[in-house]
């Protein structure tokens, strides 16, 4: 995911396919970028009816590995849109043969672990290669430097890869066994800074990476994680209406998600943007905060889905140890990602407001057995929106500096 300034110098063999960077600004996220995003809103819904359908340990460890797999093909093809240009023909062609074997990498993900496992498998690896070989012919011979990048990229995803459709061939613990071990080495590669013996190993200076378009991208994931989660507060408040506290239940499940959108969006999505933008390091920025921390706000919200989903149509029952996780541990999820990715971007101590609210999780999670599921629901997003309010009151006079600034 390398790619130094002269990337953008054109191919020999014709007009460059990589985006033109204009200094002082950053690209545009285009339309088709956001078409190929609604291959993953069905893929989120997909993951949190699977996780409500399979609420116990072994189907929330399933839930996990698919869900860490899905963020990753899409983040990486983020970071690849993030040089080539998605206008150019060719281009828009690779977003759309991708945008297919999404959807069927989709479709799979309810039976991955059983009946659906090679088509999962055969979607995600054919994503992950085949748009990488893309970038390679892409770059041409124009800039040997990042090609020898990407194709230390292609040794560790074509080594991923035999792991992900061996385990589609295979059943019960082998598959597991392989895809875990797909999965951490995918996981591994741009911490290790994609090392492959006798080519070295790439550098997160090297990582000519447009800031602002990556923390735009990321952004719009999180809204559609949040799209899906007032989705399921919709649909199932629709098929609860006579239950009697099915009204509190959804104004609570709506609330929760108007929290997790202002505790986001509010300020730290701007001041994340504008924090990668200007860093002397962007590629190591987009590495952690963007690459491996969003995940975290990605997975709290799925979690929160589940929550509100059990809440609409559990809300009498007593919460018990599996309720209990999937109601404290998607708040959770949530500030810890958010906390941690405004730390990283910013340069600053976790936020206080975040800390609060993650010591009051816990000290319901003390307690979780003498509540319902919907009074806990009440109170968990009793929290989130404290923090919520928190942030707007204690960063006014960040608030007042962007809001001043010509280019917020």
């Amino acid at each position: 995911m390398s790619i130094p300034p002269s990337a953008n110098q054109p191919r020999p063999s014709g007009p460059s396919l990589l985006r033109v960077r204009h200094a002082g600004g950053h690209s545009q996220v285009t339309n088709v970028e956001l078409f190929f995003d609604l291959v993953f809103v069905y893929a989120v819904t997909q993951l949190s009816h699977t996780l409500l359908h399979g609420l116990n340990a072994t189907g929330a460890l399933q839930v996990l590995l698919l869900f860490l797999a899905v963020w990753w093909v899409w983040v990486f093809t983020s970071w690849v849109t993030n040089w080539l240009d998605p206008e150019r023909p060719l281009v828009r062609l690779l977003l759309l043969v991708l945008m297919l074997a999404g959807l069927l990498l989709s479709i799979a993900l309810p039976e991955a672990f059983g009946a659906r496992g090679l088509l999962f498998a055969g979607a995600y690896v054919f994503m992950q290669v085949g748009r990488t070989l893309f970038m390679l012919w892409a770059l041409g011979d124009a800039a040997p430097a990042n090609k020898r990048n990407f194709q230390r990229i292609t040794v560790w995803l074509v080594l991923s890869g035999a792991l992900w459709l061996a385990g589609g061939w295979q059943d019960g613990q082998w598959r597991w066994a392989l895809w875990i071990a797909a999965l951490l080495l995918e996981y591994l590669g741009p911490a290790l800074a994609f090392y492959v013996p006798g080519m070295g190993r790439s550098s997160t200076s090297d990582w000519d990476i447009d800031g602002g378009h990556l923390a735009e991208r990321c952004s719009q994931f999180v809204i559609i994680a949040l799209g899906e989660s007032v989705l399921v507060t919709g649909s199932s408040f629709a098929d609860t209406l006579s239950q009697p506290q099915a009204l509190l239940a959804f104004i609570s499940a709506f609330a929760g998600s108007v929290a997790m959108w202002w505790i986001y969006f509010d300020l730290g999505a701007e001041r994340g943007s504008r924090a990668i933008r200007q860093s002397t390091d962007p590629g190591r920025t987009a590495r952690v905060a963007y690459t491996y921390l969003h995940l975290l706000i990605v997975a709290g919200i799925i979690v929160c889905a589940v929550a509100d989903e059990l809440t609409l149509h559990a809300a009498s029952q007593r919460v018990d140890t599996t309720s209990g996780a999937v109601l404290l541990g998607g708040p959770a999820l949530y500030l810890f990602g958010n906390a941690w990715f405004k730390k990283t971007a910013n340069n600053t101590n976790l936020p206080l407001s975040h800390l609060v609210g993650l010591g009051l999780l816990a000290a319901l999670a003390l307690t979780f057995t003498y509540w319902s599921i919907a009074r806990l629901g009440m109170a968990t997003t009793a929290v989130l929106m404290l923090v919520a309010i928190w942030e707007v009151c204690s960063l006014r006079t960040v608030r007042r500096m962007l809001g001043g600034s010509p280019t917020h």
